[in-house]
């Protein structure tokens, strides 16, 4: 098995702790969990950087980290592994498909790139909700519209903030030089 270089280790090392950084700086807070936060940026750019397999290294870190550092409340040991290492995981899925550049398609197809991947990690986080927290949705209320609307509250606005910040560092190609 090939390792990674020690640069990549250390450049993975930080994209993690500031997306830890960066998911306590919260724009909006659900009241069961979930919230708006630019923590994903770092996990985007790394796996634009340094390809999808450091991305994806990358994300189950941010999701192992995050979810010790923080523990939440969670139902299931597979709930847990759904929303922490699974859920932050297929973000670093991105860097099969972004690259950086300044021309519309390029930024086209980068958009869709990072909302294919949020869509993913919705996907996630709705089939935990639907299986865990079903039980939750208020009586009369489908437990599948209950996961999607409670998810979709938080994760498109995290998307759209991510993807505004990402899509204006895509266009600084110094940024993406890689030794």
């Amino acid at each position: 098995m090939k390792r990674f270089s020690i640069s990549v280790q250390i450049e993975t090392a930080i994209a993690v702790a500031l997306a830890i950084v960066l998911s306590y700086i919260k724009f909006f807070q659900m009241p069961q969990g979930g919230s708006v936060s630019l923590q994903m940026v770092p996990i985007v750019l790394l796996s634009v950087r340094r390809g999808p397999k450091v991305g994806l290294l990358g994300g189950l870190l941010f999701g192992v980290l995050k979810s010790l550092i923080n523990p939440s409340f969670y139902v299931d040991p597979v709930q847990h592994l759904l929303d922490y290492p699974v859920a932050f995981t297929v973000i670093g899925l991105v860097g099969l498909w972004v690259k950086y550049g300044e021309t519309r398609r390029d930024m086209i197809g980068n958009a869709l790139a990072v909302c294919f991947v949020f869509g993913l990690r919705f996907l996630v986080h709705v089939l935990s909700g639907k299986i865990f927290f079903g039980i939750y949705a208020p009586e009369g209320v489908n437990e599948w519209w209950h996961s999607l609307t409670y998810n979709a509250a938080y994760l498109f606005p995290e998307m759209i903030a991510t993807l505004i910040v990402v899509l204006f560092l895509l266009t600084r190609r110094e940024l993406f030089e890689v030794e």
